[in-house]
């Protein structure tokens, strides 16, 4: 009769790690058995650490699933959570360094634009508009925002022919597939760059608004008494063959919540200056915003939201 040993039997608490990590052991990837074993590692630690109860361990389930249950066409409420974890904005930092510039290079190919995070609302298939147009598709009352710019490649010089995608919530604080009152593609659209990379926008002055706090995410600000709301901002993402896609957001530089920003999505370069003009005989503000490219595969996130 086959007898099992029962020396390899977890005994105690400090005794589970190491047979969990040898179970893993067996994956092809390198890579996947590493991130494996930190993860695991750390969770392992943690709840020693910090003798997490049954009681706190049901109720941290319970949020892990109920952010699964709570993300549809409207939201995507395990974006959010990592979002407030600072934990996108820290991924965005680590694989998009800017700033650093090898002594051959020029000054003007020295300076890479910031990234920042995706968020839960980016729609792939914005529809394409001729310089200049306005991407307000439906009633949107609201100053008129002339936005310009030119996007530079990883040589310094300006890009002909790039793709510049932005997005952005209605002064209200609503993207257009979260209201029924605006019509699709309501405040999103992608632009051409010229020959000499130059590209050019209108819209209308957006406004901050509170992230989703009908699901976990929003109990969870609420027992950290945490406020929801992000500074206005545009969310933009440019592109061109043989560069890295850049995704980034650019914020008004008087919006008085760039200091508390719930998600930490505000670095310093992310911060626009938002000029006070008139456009067409009317106040509306302007915005000039530069971008400039790092050379590297051109790959397209996964949209959040179809």
């Amino acid at each position: 009769m086959f007898m099992a040993t029962t020396t390899a039997l977890p005994s105690t608490p400090e005794s589970l790690l190491p047979l969990v990590l040898k179970a893993m052991e067996g994956a092809p990837s390198p890579r996947l058995r590493q991130l494996m074993a930190s993860l695991t590692t750390h969770l392992h630690q943690f709840v020693t650490e910090n003798q997490v109860t049954e009681d706190e361990f049901a109720v941290a389930v319970e949020f892990i699933t109920g952010i699964g249950q709570a993300t549809g066409p409207q939201k995507n409420e395990v974006i959010l959570a990592a979002d407030l974890l600072g934990v996108t904005s820290l991924v965005a930092l680590l694989n998009n360094p800017a700033g650093t510039a090898l002594e051959h290079e020029s000054r003007a190919a020295a300076r890479v634009s910031h990234a920042a995070l995706l968020g839960p609302f980016w729609r792939a298939a914005a529809p394409l508009c001729a310089p200049g147009e306005s991407i307000v598709r439906s009633h949107t009352p609201g100053d008129t925002l002339e936005v310009c710019g030119t996007v530079f490649g990883a040589d310094g010089q300006p890009v002909a022919g790039a793709t510049v995608d932005v997005w952005h919530a209605s002064p209200n604080g609503w993207y257009e597939n979260q209201e029924e009152a605006q019509a699709d593609m309501n405040l999103r659209g992608r632009f051409t760059t010229d020959a000499q990379g130059k590209y050019w926008l209108r819209t209308v002055v957006p406004a901050g608004y509170p992230v989703p706090t009908d699901g976990p995410c929003g109990q969870l600000l609420d027992a950290q008494q945490r406020h929801p709301i992000r500074p206005a901002h545009l969310h933009f993402m440019v592109s061109s063959p043989g560069h890295r896609v850049l995704v980034t957001q650019v914020f008004p530089h008087d919006d008085e919540r760039l200091n508390s920003d719930p998600v930490f999505g505000v670095t310093a370069p992310l911060v626009g200056h938002f000029e006070n003009t008139q456009i067409d005989g009317r106040p509306g503000q302007r915005l000039v915003h530069d971008f400039h490219l790092t050379a590297g595969e051109t790959v397209f996130p996964k949209p959040p939201i179809p």
